[in-house]
């Protein structure tokens, strides 16, 4: 009996570009590798196919070895009216069958995805049509009886309904938010109004994210057209700022953006409008490509390789009557839908925008983005929208624990949001030192201006924590300042004083008032939240060095360990090690033994004898307390014997210095908000209670103060579950391939 042929999957790339691409390029390949299928890049997307020969070609695992940083896609897209009729889609399935491939993944939009499906519904009767001809036997017909696919949705313009996001969208919101960013201090600077337009043609995602992280003051998007007179309105809220002591003025619009009568909104219209009606020097900015050009982010990195992964084990699954699945990500985890099902709703969202049913485009837009497009106009306008009580509640901010990038954004949101709901705001300056020592002061509108995009925290923070003998003054501070409500932004220390406050409220009635922690913490290891405000930020900062730590290796053979952040947990190392492409991570969690040191020293050896030039590391600061970032490099060079020169590099407090990143800020406002918003509702209610906000599988979630001893580990001071330490496989399987496997027998 002859050998059984491996299953072969092919992958392509088609539509537009979108950063990430390269990244579920690699996945697709090295977990087919480690799976023991072959796979086929299919160059030029569906033009490669059509073309068949050299544009489609196997690939090895180091085919894929220096392409996770790449923007674009080193495959190749291209249109390909060909592959539309089904003469083309014929020679299609013949090229793909000369090389066994009856699986694809395709990586691309909702027309390249609806192609796809098509193809695969056609597929038995094109077969037959090639045996009729000729072209193929009947038994490679019956060996291929069905063409499976898996789509990966790669559009920064993140669109598809099914999916939390698409692959590049991320990337493109960082391009966006640092134009924005760099526009906004040229636009202080002569006292200038900004319009920005940016992609999205029937999804304003980019849009209305980007102008929540970039501080701006109006935004237009396709799904929600803004109400009859939107131009005096826009003009108030860009006048009022200006009253408050705004040099800035920035709009941001979708490329889609209508009225409600469904007229096109352009980016020049809206510049005129301002100029004729502010009297201001008004310019126009169109980023255009841009969005899509540059380093993929590191979500976008992690998330496409975790999509490219899952995308192989469906396939290698998958049956002849497997319905094709949509494969992307929902609340931090992978997700599959039906793939024809979201294309359908996709569709859907841009039909009812021209029917001009916005109310049901929005909602298919999903409840967190109205929920979002509702705050943003709360923080840009901050005019009281409800009925200002009485007696105005005193709401107090304050930061405690580590420094995390967004703090200040987080303080931003919720002073912004407290005046809008009829509050005064103020604000703990020294954190909780300077609370002891009464530096409390009002916040107003303009007070927090520019905050939005500042690292650091402006408020201060320390990692101190009140004393028992400290807490009367805390407690007397608290009264005289007539403070009703607290806000506690902060990490683990500020979570530490919140709960010591709320267990002390029989001793200090000052105590007896309603108080929320929000998590801020690079290091991403508090209870209720699966991601901290900060952690992203982190992440991005810890790859962007790592790549520069690849790219100075180069010329040498080289090994590198690199120390990251995060205490006693190890996302940030475990992340960053995904997103790097590191063949080797340590954590705290797992801890270091000297047999595994032995196992890597050898793979490491035998890396390098065959013709391996980098090798990296990353290590969590206490990950071990014996085995040290120093140690490990002096034991990696004594057994390299002078084979491959090791070097260590221990980040730092970088880590924390990063302005934040345009999720942290997004993050950051909309924990924000619903911080306010339960501040609110308990002083309402007349109620006292203690809680801590989180995001958790995607929705925002509140806990009690009093029950957070349950759920932690407290003398490693980190959650007792922690959702990230499932992508562990993930990582071993992009980091080296399978042991090889036994021949199958004759």
């Amino acid at each position: 009996m002859a050998n059984i042929l491996p299953t072969s999957i092919g992958v392509l790339t088609s539509g537009g570009d979108a950063q990430g691409m390269n990244a579920a390029v690699r996945a697709v390949v090295r977990a087919a590798l480690h799976q023991g299928a072959a796979v086929h890049a299919i160059l030029e997307g569906y033009q490669g196919m059509v073309d068949g020969g050299e544009r489609i070609r196997p690939l090895s695992w180091d085919d894929v070895g220096s392409i996770l940083h790449r923007g674009g896609t080193v495959i190749g897209t291209a249109r390909c009216p060909a592959f539309r009729e089904r003469e083309g889609r014929l020679t299609a399935a013949r090229n793909l069958l000369k090389h066994g491939i009856d699986r694809l993944v395709v990586i691309g939009g909702d027309g390249s995805l609806t192609g796809a499906n098509l193809f695969r519904q056609e597929w038995p009767g094109l077969l037959a049509e090639l045996v009729q001809r000729g072209e193929i036997d009947e038994p490679t017909a019956q060996r291929h009886p069905a063409l499976m696919i898996a789509g990966l949705v790669g559009s920064i313009d993140n669109d598809m309904v099914g999916t939390d996001m698409t692959i590049g969208a991320d990337s493109a919101l960082h391009r966006i938010v640092e134009a924005i960013d760099a526009i906004t201090s040229t636009a202080a600077s002569h006292q200038r109004t900004f319009v920005v337009e940016v992609m999205g043609r029937h999804c304003g995602y980019l849009a209305l994210m980007s102008a929540i992280a970039g501080g701006t003051d109006y935004v237009l998007i396709p799904e929600n057209p803004p109400a009859e007179n939107w131009e005096q309105e826009m003009c108030d809220l860009l006048r009022n700022g200006r009253a408050a002591g705004r040099r800035d003025s920035i709009v941001v619009i979708a490329e889609g953006s209508c009225d409600r009568d469904g007229k096109p909104i352009s980016s020049d219209y809206v510049r005129q409008v301002l100029q004729d009606r502010l009297g201001e020097d008004t310019r126009v900015t169109i980023l255009g490509h841009v969005q899509r050009g540059g380093k993929p982010s590191a979500f976008d990195r992690c998330m496409s390789t975790l999509v490219g992964h899952a995308a192989v084990q469906d396939l290698l699954a998958a049956t002849p009557d497997s319905e094709p699945q949509m494969i992307g990500m929902r609340y931090n985890r992978v997700g599959r839908a039906p793939l024809m099902q979201c294309v359908e709703q996709t569709h859907a969202v841009a039909r009812r925008i021209a029917e001009k049913d916005y109310d049901s485009a929005m909602k298919l837009r999903g409840g967190s983005f109205t929920e979002m497009f509702q705050t943003f106009k709360a923080i840009a306008g901050a005019l009281p929208s409800v009925m200002p009580p009485a007696r105005p509640r005193r709401l107090a901010v304050i930061h405690g624990g580590g420094l995390a990038p967004g703090m200040n954004t987080a303080a931003r949101a919720a002073v912004r949001l407290g005046l809008d709901r009829g509050h005064t705001m103020l604000g703990v300056r020294g954190s909780f030192d300077g609370l002891i020592a009464g530096q409390i002061d009002e916040l107003s509108w303009g007070d927090v201006e520019g905050w939005t995009a500042m690292g650091g925290a402006e408020l201060g923070t320390t990692r101190q924590v009140p004393a028992v003998e400290q807490l009367y003054g805390v407690a007397r501070v608290l009264e005289t300042h007539h403070v009703d409500g607290l806000l506690i932004i902060g990490g683990w220390t500020a979570y530490k004083a919140a709960y010591t406050l709320y267990g002390e409220r029989e001793r200090y009635p000052a105590f007896k008032i309603p108080i929320i922690c929000l998590p801020a913490s690079i290091d991403n290891n508090l209870p209720g939240s699966e991601l901290s405000i900060g952690a992203d930020t982190a992440l991005n900062v810890i790859v962007e060095a790592l790549d520069r730590i690849k790219q100075s290796a180069m010329a040498a053979r080289r090994c590198f360990v690199v120390e990251v952040m995060g205490r006693n947990c190890g996302y940030l190392a475990l992340l960053s090690g995904l997103a790097s492409g590191a063949e080797r991570i340590y954590l705290p969690e797992e801890g270091i033994s000297l047999k595994e040191l032995q196992a890597d020293v050898e793979r490491m050896i035998e890396g390098f004898h065959g013709g391996r030039r980098f090798y990296l590391a990353i290590r969590n600061e206490r990950a071990n307390p014996q085995y040290t970032t120093d140690f490990m490099r002096r034991l990696f060079e004594e057994e390299g014997d002078g084979l491959f020169d090791v070097r260590q590099s221990i980040l730092g407090h970088v880590q924390q210095g990063a302005n934040p990143s345009p999720f942290d800020r997004v993050l950051a406002t909309r924990l924000a908000a619903h911080c306010i918003d339960f501040l609110t509702q308990e002083l309402e209610r007349g109620s006292s209670s203690g809680a801590y906000i989180g995001l958790a599988e995607g929705k925002v979630t509140i806990s009690k103060l009093k029950q957070m001893l349950d759920v932690v580990d407290l003398e490693h001071r980190r959650p007792l579950e922690q959702w990230w330490l499932a992508l562990r496989p993930v990582m071993e399987t992009m980091a080296r391939p399978a042991p090889p496997r036994a021949p199958d027998p004759l």
